[in-house]
């Protein structure tokens, strides 16, 4: 109970940091012409925040179900990244386990699972199920709890959409990556993937965010090699 509490605490300010980004989906789903109820299910099924405003905007538009199938699965491509890095930790759990922390494994939950646990080689094989369940748990029911914001509020607020919630979204994202950033290789992962990603959004490539992923993470580890930065088995941007 200890450590799900302390999970549940470690992850609390980013779950009040995107409180505005599910207060927006609720309200953008009632405004394309889904009922509450479907846009609380997408909330509590799809639980990717990213995701589905993309996939909103998309029904919006009129795009088919395969260009945003395509186009989810190409953002939500990180989180095959975060269970690749995570695999040692998991591997070793019932099935239960497994299945339930992979469905809450999101940005926010990799973050303070790592931040947890960096450190010494000893340290980094002591993963806490427990520690993790209250960090992914928290932040799905706040996730929730700001979806069903959006939804009553979307009723009866007009141009709720205009008031600058998505900025929320940036936010989030820089307050989960800046404390990473402890070595110089992470630093050089970070820029190159940032550089990358703004220019995938210019010229509206579809997979910017993998290749920005995997092309910072690239740069950082080939850094790391070349100057003997940490041990071989650190990896930055994990």
């Amino acid at each position: 109970m200890k450590s799900f509490l302390s999970g549940a605490l470690a992850v609390m300010p980013l779950t009040i940091a995107v409180i505005p980004w599910g207060i927006l989906a609720g309200s953008f789903a009632l405004e394309i012409g889904l009922t509450a109820i479907e846009s609380q299910a997408m909330s509590a099924i799809i639980f990717a925040g990213s995701a589905q405003l993309v996939a909103l905007g998309m029904i919006k538009a009129g795009i088919g179900i395969g260009s945003i199938l395509i186009t989810t699965l190409l953002i939500t491509s990180r989180h095959l990244l975060y269970a690749m890095a995570m695999r040692s930790q998991i591997s070793p759990l019932p099935l239960k386990w497994r299945l339930g922390l992979g469905f809450l494994l999101t940005d926010e939950l990799f973050a303070i699972s790592n931040q947890a646990h960096s450190g010494d080689m000893a340290s980094q094989h002591q993963f806490d199920r427990w520690y993790a369940l209250g960090g992914g748990l928290t932040f799905y029911i706040g996730w929730n709890i700001a979806t069903f914001l959006g939804i009553v509020a979307g009723q009866s607020i007009d141009n709720l959409g205009e008031l600058g919630l998505d900025f929320a979204i940036a936010a989030t994202f820089i307050a989960i990556v800046v404390p990473t950033v402890k070595k110089p290789s992470i630093l050089v992962c970070v820029l190159v993937s940032l550089t990358l990603a703004v220019v995938c959004a210019v010229f509206a490539i579809q997979a910017g965010l993998l290749i920005a992923a995997i092309s910072g993470m690239a740069a950082g580890m080939a850094y790391a090699k070349l100057t003997n930065e940490g041990a071989a088995t650190d990896t930055p941007c994990a």
